[in-house]
């Protein structure tokens, strides 16, 4: 049992005892119908009171007690269950009525003590059933919640990796693509692109799919791609970031900037007179992604991956999405970064 459970187990044995010991109150009243019967005795009724709020206690730690050693046959032996239940019960009420009447013999009637103890302890344990019934209940409420949410979190991380998995080859081709046409003009740059490069896909695959990275983060890796662009472009591409402190700490998925520089690099043109220019920036608790628009006639075929896996992958991780504009001579992506 939990701290919830055992406040219900304690709280509900008080009332029930109070519950069905209240009519020997009624002794009071000295020519009243019970009194005819009973003498009010306050330490017996104490004593009374005490008992049956002991059974209450016990008939829920055996029915709800991880350690009670009935509680096991709940699920399996049910007649067993019952029967370890019932005997309980008997051998409390025999005990209560015979320890009640030898310490307290005042004249009662025994048919009518006897009966009196049945009613309570029957009515008690009618009452602690439907108790442990409704607490055995909320137990699989919150199993099948468990188990929902552990099944949306493992859907959610295959999801994830799914998306890194299409992410990580998309930059892998277009990196080896540009790299072929480098190697071959001069093979000192190549060594440098080679090192970006390098830098780069540690930054991509040395964290899991499900991270969460600051801004500050993601920010490290543009001067690595910044200069592979560069190098592919003869420095046709220009980058500009001016992200003020408070933002940097702020969380987005983990590779959120690169595929948009891949983006906006495979659909423009970027000459060295007439440079691509991607500035990223904050505004209104946005990250700002802008580039000039250039496009060029015969755009390199696309996958349609980069966008799609991005928005994906905030809404997954942020339970928000990225928005998209595009005007006549540009194109801005806004990414939402929670604070």
């Amino acid at each position: 049992m939990d701290s919830n459970e055992r406040r219900i187990c304690v709280y509900s044995s008080l009332l029930i005892a109070l519950m069905v010991n209240s009519g020997r109150l009624l002794a009071l009243r000295e020519h009243g119908i019970v009194a005819q019967y009973w003498h009010f005795n306050f330490w017996e009724y104490s004593f009374q009171l005490l008992y049956n709020l002991a059974f209450c206690i016990l008939l829920f730690y055996i029915n709800l007690g991880a350690r009670s050693p009935i509680a096991r046959y709940r699920q399996q032996h049910y007649i067993t269950y019952y029967l370890y239940n019932g005997l309980f019960i008997m051998a409390a009420m025999l005990t209560g009525n015979a320890l009640q009447y030898f310490l307290f013999a005042n004249g009662h009637l025994p048919g009518v003590f006897w009966m009196g103890y049945f009613a309570r302890f029957g009515l008690s344990a009618i009452m602690i059933g439907i108790v442990v019934r409704i607490i055995l209940l909320l137990r699989e409420s919150r199993q099948k919640d468990r188990e929902h949410e552990q099944l949306k979190t493992s859907y959610l991380e295959a999801q994830l990796e799914l998306l890194k998995e299409q992410l990580n080859p998309h930059l892998l081709f277009n990196s080896l693509s540009s790299l072929s046409g480098i190697v071959r003009e001069d093979p000192t740059l190549a060594q440098f692109y080679i090192g970006h490069l390098s830098k780069v896909f540690r930054h991509a695959l040395l964290r899991p799919g499900t991270t969460l990275v600051t801004v500050a983060d993601e920010l490290q890796l543009l001067p690595s791609f910044e200069a592979l662009l560069n190098m592919r472009f003869e420095k046709g591409f220009r980058l500009e970031v001016q992200v003020d402190a408070p933002y940097l700490t702020a969380r987005i998925p983990h590779l959120s900037l690169q595929p948009l520089l891949e983006n906006a690099a495979k659909h423009n043109a970027a000459l060295p007179d007439s440079p691509l220019v991607v500035k990223v920036y904050v505004q209104d608790d946005w990250l700002i992604v802008h580039n000039n628009l250039q496009e060029i006639a015969v755009p390199e075929h696309s996958t349609g991956i980069g966008l799609l896996n991005l928005n994906e992958r905030f809404r997954l991780l942020l339970h928000q999405e990225i928005e998209i504009e595009k005007t006549t001579n540009a194109f801005i992506v806004k990414l939402p970064l929670p604070l």
